[in-house]
C-alpha cells in the first residue's frame, strides 16, 4: 500500500512538473534590460562624495575652459594633463564633439559660480557664431577635426554625423540655458535647422550614413545597430526643417548581449551606453513597440556587466577589484584603443579607464562612487591633475597616461551633473524638438508612481525630473544568478 502510494505521489509530482513548464513556456520574455534600477532618493551622497565631485567637476570644466579658442569655441581633442603644450601632431587638433561638451560644460560652469556669467555666455555666443557664420559645412554636416584657431579641416577628416549629433547637443543645451539671450537663441536654431538630416540617408530610407568625405562621397557604413547614436536619431526625427521618418528609430537592430546574470543591448565599449543619456533623459520613457526597451535601464544593466566583466578577468588582471575597474575607449600603452567588454574587445591588459566609471555615475552611482573615491584616495596626484584623473592608467604595468581626452572629460563633467542636479538633462529636454521625437517613435511614459518617503530626498541624491517619478514598477526584475 505504501509503494502504491509513493507511486502515484511521484506521477502526480511528473503531472505538476510538467503543467509548470507548459505554464512557464506561455510566459511572453521580458525585456532585454532587467536589473532593477534604484527609485529616487535611494541613494544619497555623503558630503565628503560631493566635494570630491564638486573638485572633478571644477577641474574638468577647466580643460573645456583652458583647451578651447576663446574666439571660435572649438575645444582641442586632448591635452597634457598638466595643460603643458602638446605634440605638433595634436596641438592645434580641436574634436567638434569636445566643443559639444564644452558648451554644455559652460552652462554648468555659470550656474555653479565658476565663471561670470557674462564670461560665459560670451563663450558660447562667439562658439555658436563661428559654426553659424564661419565653419565650412556640408548641407548644415560639419567636419569631425578642426584647427582650433581657424577652424580648417584637419587629418583629411570626415563630415561627421555623430560627432555633429554631440556638437548639436552642446548648442541645444546652451539654447535653452541661455534662453532669455535673443542672439544666442537664433544662433542655436540656425545650426540645427540647417542640418539636412535626409541627405545623410544617401538613398537609404531609414539608415544614416557615419559620414561624408569630399574625396570619396559617404562613407558605407550607417547607424544600424545599437551605438551611441541615438541622440543623432532622435535629432534627426524631431528637425523642424529636415526631418527623417519615426520608422529610422526602428530600422537599426537591437542585438541582445547575454552575460552571466545580465541581458542587454549593445556589444560596443562602454561609452556607447553613456554618450546619448548625458543630454537625453530616457527615465520613466519604454518604448511601446517592438523590444519594448527601456534605455535607461538598458544602460544600468550594461554598467553593472561591464563591472561584472572586470572582476572575471580578476585572475589575469589583479589590480581589479570592487572599487576598482572600468575600461572603454581611451589612451593606452600603445595608443588610443576601442576596448572594453562583455563581449571582450582589444587587446586588454589590466589598464584602468577613470572615465568609465565617471560616466555612468548617472546610472549606477551606488558602484562608480566606490571607484572615483579609491582612485582618489590610493592613487592620489599621480593619476589626478590640473583636469581631473587621467584618461587611462595601469597599476599592474606601472603606466600612467600623460593626457586627458576632451570626451573624456566631458562625459565625466555631464554624468556628475546629472546624478547631483539633473540640470543637464532638464535644460536639454526643455528644446521641445526632442520629447516630440520621443512621442513619434513611441518612447511613452510608463505609469509613473511617487516613491514613499522622496519628497524628504535631500539634493544629495539621483535628482529626477520635477514632473515625473521613475516607474520602478515598470522595471523588471533581475535575472537569477545575477551577480
Amino acid at each position: 500500500m505504501q509503494e502504491r502510494y509513493a507511486d502515484e505521489t511521484d506521477d502526480m509530482k511528473r503531472f505538476h512538473s510538467l503543467l509548470l513548464l507548459l505554464l512557464l513556456s506561455c510566459v511572453p520574455a521580458a525585456p532585454p534590460a532587467e536589473t532593477p534600477v534604484p527609485s529616487p532618493g535611494t541613494f544619497r551622497l555623503s558630503a565628503e562624495d560631493d566635494q570630491l565631485l564638486e573638485d572633478l567637476s571644477r577641474r574638468s570644466f577647466r580643460y573645456f575652459w583652458e583647451q578651447s579658442d576663446p574666439h571660435t569655441g572649438l575645444t582641442l581633442d586632448r591635452a597634457r594633463t598638466d595643460g603643458s603644450p602638446h605634440d605638433e601632431r595634436h596641438r592645434q587638433i580641436a574634436s567638434i564633439a569636445a566643443t559639444g561638451f564644452a558648451l554644455t560644460a559652460t552652462c554648468i560652469a555659470a550656474e555653479r559660480g565658476w565663471v561670470p556669467r557674462e564670461e560665459a555666455r560670451r563663450r558660447v555666443e562667439n562658439t555658436l557664431r563661428f559654426f553659424s557664420d564661419r565653419a565650412f559645412h556640408k548641407n548644415g554636416w560639419f567636419y569631425h577635426w578642426l584647427d582650433f584657431k581657424t577652424g580648417e579641416r584637419q587629418w583629411r577628416s570626415e563630415v561627421s554625423s555623430i560627432d555633429t549629433a554631440l556638437l548639436l547637443a552642446g548648442i541645444l543645451t546652451s539654447r535653452q540655458y541661455f534662453r532669455g539671450d535673443q542672439e544666442i537663441t537664433e544662433l542655436a536654431t540656425r545650426v540645427y535647422d540647417r542640418i539636412d538630416f535626409r541627405w545623410m540617408l544617401h538613398g537609404h530610407p531609414t539608415l544614416l550614413s557615419h559620414g561624408w568625405k569630399p574625396e570619396d562621397g559617404f562613407i558605407r557604413n550607417r547607424w544600424d545597430n545599437y551605438s551611441e547614436h541615438t541622440i543623432l536619431y532622435l535629432l534627426a526625427i524631431g528637425s523642424p526643417t529636415h526631418p527623417i521618418s519615426a520608422r529610422s528609430w526602428h530600422a537599426w537592430a537591437r542585438d541582445l548581449n547575454p552575460y552571466p546574470g545580465y541581458r542587454f543591448i549593445g556589444n560596443a565599449p562602454l561609452f556607447t551606453h553613456q554618450y546619448s543619456h548625458a543630454w537625453i533623459d530616457y527615465r520613466g520613457r519604454s518604448e511601446n513597440q517592438g523590444s519594448r526597451i527601456d534605455y535607461f535601464a538598458n544602460s544600468v544593466t550594461a554598467t553593472r556587466a561591464h563591472r561584472q566583466f572586470c572582476l572575471d578577468l580578476k585572475r589575469r588582471f589583479p589590480s581589479y577589484s570592487d572599487d576598482l575597474w572600468g575600461i572603454t575607449a581611451s589612451d593606452s600603452r600603445s595608443g588610443y584603443v576601442a576596448w572594453g567588454g562583455p563581449p571582450p574587445q582589444g587587446p586588454l591588459d589590466g589598464t584602468v579607464v577613470p572615465c568609465a566609471a565617471a560616466g555612468s555615475l548617472m546610472l549606477t552611482p551606488e558602484l562608480c562612487m566606490p571607484v572615483l573615491r579609491r582612485l582618489r584616495e590610493q592613487f592620489g596626484d599621480r593619476i589626478y591633475g590640473r583636469y581631473g584623473f587621467v584618461d587611462a592608467f595601469n597599476p599592474l604595468l606601472d603606466w600612467v597616461g600623460p593626457d586627458v581626452v576632451g570626451i573624456d572629460v566631458g562625459i565625466t563633467l555631464l554624468s556628475a551633473e546629472n546624478l547631483r542636479t539633473g540640470r543637464v538633462w532638464r535644460w536639454f529636454m526643455e528644446n521641445r524638438e526632442i520629447p516630440r521625437a520621443m512621442d513619434r517613435v513611441g518612447l511613452k511614459r510608463v505609469r509613473l508612481e511617487k516613491p514613499a518617503g522622496a519628497e524628504k530626498a535631500g539634493p544629495s541624491r539621483v535628482t529626477e525630473p520635477r514632473t515625473q517619478w521613475r516607474a520602478a514598477e515598470r522595471l523588471t526584475a533581475e535575472q537569477p544568478g545575477a551577480k
